[in-house]
């Protein structure tokens, strides 16, 4: 009789576990470049009280979960993805009257002495629920009431992130939209959600007046250029003018509103930052802490991604070596082992290092949609979909910010920032996908 380890573990994707691995290490290697001081190393590794010893730990813990998710059937995942979405929400509500205030955000929930983030975590357990709904027997995903239940069950724990003061981990769960849309979500929704991401970045960029004008200019522009098409079907008019009111309303109204209603003060100025303008906020009714506050978050927002850049930039074609950084070494760019880490690979391995680093991510995305293309399973498929939009948004952003094309919103990179929650919750994450793909001759529901 065959052992049944063996006959669990068969099929799994080594190759994935390998990449997995390399960028785990190559994350501690660069915590360590950052973090490590004149201690002996091997006592600094023991000692579990320096950063990249925590993260080696952290590394060890997910280690055991990845092997103890490789040891689980497949079916425990399908059975239970409900259960751990409301497990989910429950533990993003606890934040609420236990959280603990770190570094602005009051999101992370503290037992004596150990750290836990909730919406990082709740993030593998919405792509189950997801998943679970989209594989069901009976769904008819044209149905606008299926599309709203679906959104719901991303939106829900994506609000409750934003009132913890954690906008950034919010807008990951909107990546849960590109499973959507590979499952059958009408194109349209996608345009329209594009659509008005760049009419939010014009309405920063153009003055209302002149935005409001161009608008108004390319609607009759597209009314003269389909005129012989009104003729025959005058509901085009219709729709022309309703889109050109709800463009105009968007970026007069809508976009102000949120703006000075919805977001903080520095989180404005970061994104104005961004796009290459200033921007005075009113502080008239500004405590001198809030007033305080903000100008402490814009500087060190600016100064971040100000010293990111000279670090990446200063580490040439090769690098200065993995110890040998100055920016990052002295600490000139602060939070360089969580959200600024890139720079740290920039500056010590160079261009050479970030395109073999960039490499090892792209490497893991196109397998994961390659994987997610071989899945039997509707419950599979959705969920490699749900991993690889997840650590798309994460990359993309977080390697974004270092450089200055996209605002400083606070997510990790995966699986090299310091952190236990965000190296736990990638490991799981990934992990559930291997396990899932090494059973995929099954059909999950």
């Amino acid at each position: 009789m065959k052992n049944k380890s063996f006959d669990i573990s068969k099929g799994v994707d080594w190759t994935l576990i390998i990449v997995y691995v390399t960028l785990v290490l190559f994350g501690i290697a660069s915590i360590f470049a950052t973090t490590y001081r004149d201690e002996s190393v091997i006592q600094g590794f023991l000692s579990f009280k320096t950063d990249y010893s925590r993260q080696f730990l952290y590394f060890g813990i997910s280690g055991v979960l990845a092997t103890f998710i490789l040891l689980t059937d497949s079916k425990f995942f399908t059975a239970t993805a409900n259960v751990f979405y409301f497990f989910g929400i429950i533990l993003l509500l606890l934040v609420f009257p236990f959280h603990t205030e770190v570094k602005g955000t009051e999101s992370i929930i503290r037992f004596s002495g150990f750290q836990l983030q909730p919406a990082e975590l709740c993030k593998v357990f919405v792509n189950l629920a997801l998943a679970k709904y989209l594989s069901s027997i009976d769904l008819n995903f044209k149905k606008i009431r299926s599309q709203l239940i679906a959104a719901s069950l991303v939106l829900v724990p994506a609000a409750i992130t934003i009132f913890q003061s954690e906008t950034g981990l919010a807008l990951v769960y909107l990546s849960f939209f590109l499973v959507m849309y590979r499952e059958g979500l009408p194109s349209a929704i996608l345009v329209i959600g594009i659509s008005m991401a760049v009419l939010v970045i014009l309405t920063l960029l153009i003055d209302q007046n002149i935005l409001a004008i161009l608008l108004t200019v390319s609607a009759l522009l597209f009314l003269y250029v389909t005129r012989l098409q009104i003729k025959r079907n005058k509901s085009i008019v219709y729709l022309v003018v309703s889109i050109w009111v709800i463009a105009v309303g968007v970026q007069r109204f809508a976009v102000p509103y949120f703006f000075s209603n919805i977001l903080k003060p520095y989180q404005v100025q970061r994104i104005y930052a961004t796009v290459g303008k200033e921007i005075s906020v009113d502080t008239k009714n500004m405590s001198e802490e809030e007033l305080k506050k903000m100008e402490d978050k814009k500087r060190a927002g600016n100064y971040n991604v100000k010293q990111s850049k000279i670090a990446i930039g200063s580490g040439g074609f090769f690098g200065k070596g993995l110890m040998k950084g100055t920016q990052t070494r002295y600490d000139f760019v602060p939070e360089q082992r969580t959200d600024f880490i890139f720079c740290t690979i920039g500056e010590g391995f160079g261009f050479m290092g970030s395109i073999v680093l960039l490499g090892l991510y792209l490497f893991m995305l196109f397998r994961i949609v390659n994987m997610a293309e071989r899945q039997r399973s509707t419950f599979s498929r959705s969920y490699a979909y749900g991993v690889a939009s997840v650590l798309f948004f994460h990359i993309f952003v977080n390697i974004g910010m270092t450089v200055g094309i996209v605002p400083v919103i606070g997510i990790p990179l995966p699986f090299m920032s310091y952190g236990g929650t965000s190296l736990i919750t990638f490991t799981v994450l990934l992990f559930i996908l291997i396990r899932l793909d090494a059973d995929r001759q099954m059909t999950l529901r």
